[in-house]
């Protein structure tokens, strides 16, 4: 099959808690595709304008400070590890981890202005296809010409739980109540903005994480993937 490079992209989409950074991560490393962390750049983007201690409704405000944005993503050593990030010079890889951050980007990316800054960026990176892009709407807005296009989903106390084993893996302490409400609420705001909203592309497979191990859900999408027949 002849594809287009822009259409030699991968968009895996889904709530917050699937498992999409990380299997994202083994289908591009598996495809020798770049991985298009969007996720990381909305958080990025949520902690610089709180540091600047932006009025989210004041428009101008907003996109006067994404103006002076230098916004950097490292690509990962490995498959195991997250994508870096350099916000105005300065790596903020781990800073934007936290659930809180998640909470901020979520608000963040419902915002006009700022998808459309993001979006701008995420089809300048995917211009020249060959990459696995995953977000809530990289194939629904961002990549509708993907190729290949894919929806995770899973149960949100499967996510809860496997959330709660990454922050302890890292020394954090974790109120499982307090991370279950965070999600659902998460899931909420997303699927229900009038930007963008978080939903599934038509032509996108749907796979529940919660059936199946990381493994397994790589090589579910890989075997869906003509190009590595």
């Amino acid at each position: 099959m002849y594809l287009k490079a822009s259409q030699q992209i991968v968009t895996i989409d889904g709530p917050s808690g699937v498992g999409k950074s990380t299997i994202s991560r083994k289908v591009a490393s598996a495809l020798s595709f770049i991985y298009l962390d969007t996720g990381a750049m909305y958080r990025a983007v949520g902690l610089k304008l709180k540091q600047a201690g932006i009025d989210l409704q004041d428009d101008t405000a907003v996109r006067n400070c994404l103006a002076s944005m230098s916004l950097e993503l490292i690509p990962a050593t490995d498959e195991s590890e997250d994508v870096g990030v350099v916000l105005d010079g300065r790596d903020v890889s781990l800073e934007i981890r936290s659930p809180e951050m998640a909470m901020v980007a979520s608000a963040a990316s419902a915002l006009p202005v700022v998808r459309e800054k993001l979006t701008q960026m995420q089809q300048e990176i995917g211009s020249k296809g060959r990459i696995v892009a995953e977000g809530r709407d990289t194939g629904t807005i961002v990549f509708p010409q993907a190729a290949w296009k894919f929806y995770l989903d899973a149960a949100p106390e499967v996510r809860m739980q496997r959330r709660a084993e990454q922050l302890r893996g890292q020394g954090k302490q974790v109120n499982e109540k307090e991370l279950l409400d965070m999600i659902i609420k998460r899931d909420y705001d997303d699927q229900t903005r009038s930007i963008a909203p978080l939903c599934k592309a038509e032509d996108a497979r749907v796979i529940d994480t919660g059936a199946l191990s990381i493994e397994e859900v790589a090589e579910t999408m890989l075997k869906a993937i003509e190009l590595v027949k």
